[in-house]
């Protein structure tokens, strides 16, 4: 009985083994390609194809939103900030009081300025009662014409002296206004560069007040172009936040080159656009002509991090190719990398296309 079982456990495990030997050859027999992928229909979409393009070389920079005039509010005197009347963003007229200064040495220096003038205004009325005085005496033959030159003299030495003194008061009085800072211009400050408790002196920066009117956008630009940008010509400027955009002209070129950026001004018309100055404002100057593989902007997918398009090839079937892209001007955007001409992509109905998809009819059209 026991050799009975074990020749039947022998004839079992080959079986076993038979078995899953023609299961293996069975499996690798089966062509792959003989399998049909099921692929979602994708319908609703235009495809294009891709060939190149004459486009605009866009020179691509960032800048920002400036008035045209700027006051730069600065100390004139030494002394200890007392107050600071206005914040930054408020609205100021001409005139309007900004910043104090202590004024004790400067009221001491006008208040003895003014105690000379005095002084001196009543020798003169003295000197002048005197020579009249003198001058009656004078004309009666009663005086010498030696004693009435003296007192002559003496009178206009008095008048010289009040007008001196007069000259220092106003100069005391002068002097003492500048405690007080005042705006020279209606405008908005847009910048503060003291607190109460510091230390104001001569020529410092206290604030600056920019003027309401004029706008521009100001921009560096590499000085490679200085010969290309002129005033007049076509540039685009765009704002992120809000989003727009704005099609206007370069105003000014400034052809002084910073010689630490290598780089010099333009300044261009803000057209329509929300002006705020500072503002970060991208601006784009078409400066001369390209070829180049170009798809409308609507066409681009963003993924996240990934930029692609969708294209089709012969057979129908839709990839999400990723892409490098360029500038964006007049509702087309360049490609610089991932596509070759003669390629096609999804321009119309993007939200309905799927990566592995296949176009309805089964080709591309």
């Amino acid at each position: 009985m026991k050799r009975v079982d074990h020749r039947l456990r022998r004839i079992f495990r080959l079986a076993s083994r038979l078995t899953l030997l023609w299961l293996l050859i069975v499996s690798c027999s089966t062509n792959p390609a003989d399998q049909q992928v099921e692929r979602p229909v994708v319908e609703g979409v235009e495809v294009l194809a891709i060939e190149p393009a004459e486009i605009d070389e866009v020179y691509e920079t960032t800048g920002n939103i400036r008035s045209e005039r700027e006051s730069l509010v600065a100390g004139r005197v030494m002394g200890v900030v007392t107050s600071v009347l206005v914040r930054e963003g408020d609205m100021v007229k001409a005139g309007q009081l900004l910043v104090t200064i202590d004024d004790r040495d400067a009221a001491r220096r006008l208040h003895a300025a003014q105690m000379t003038l005095e002084s001196a205004k009543q020798n003169m009325l003295l000197q002048e009662a005197t020579w009249l005085r003198y001058k009656n005496l004078f004309e009666e033959k009663a005086l010498s014409r030696q004693e009435m030159d003296q007192v002559e003299t003496q009178k206009n030495v008095a008048r010289a002296e009040y007008e001196r003194a007069e000259a220092m008061a106003d100069e005391a009085r002068i002097h003492h206004s500048f405690t007080q800072v005042k705006a020279p211009v209606a405008g908005r400050v847009t910048q503060k560069h003291i607190d109460a408790g510091s230390m104001a002196t001569p020529g410092m920066p206290l604030l600056l007040i920019e003027e309401t009117g004029r706008f521009y956008v100001e921009a560096a630009v590499g000085e490679r172009l200085r010969e290309k940008i002129k005033p007049g010509m076509a540039a685009e400027l765009v704002v992120d936040r809000p989003a727009l955009s704005q099609q206007t002209t370069v105003h000014r070129v400034l052809t002084s080159i910073d010689p630490l950026s290598r780089t010099f001004i333009v300044k261009i018309n803000p057209g329509n656009l929300p002006v705020s100055s500072g503002l970060f404002v991208r601006v784009r100057i078409p400066v001369g002509k390209k070829e180049a593989i170009v798809v409308p902007a609507a066409s681009i997918v963003e993924k996240g991090q990934l930029t692609g398009v969708y294209a089709v090839d012969d057979e129908g079937i839709i990839t999400y190719r990723l892409v490098r892209t360029g500038a964006t001007y007049a509702g087309n955007t360049e490609i610089l990398s991932g596509l070759t001409t003669g390629e096609r992509v999804i321009v119309k109905g993007v939200k309905r296309a799927l990566d592995g998809g296949v176009l309805a009819g089964g080709k591309a059209r």
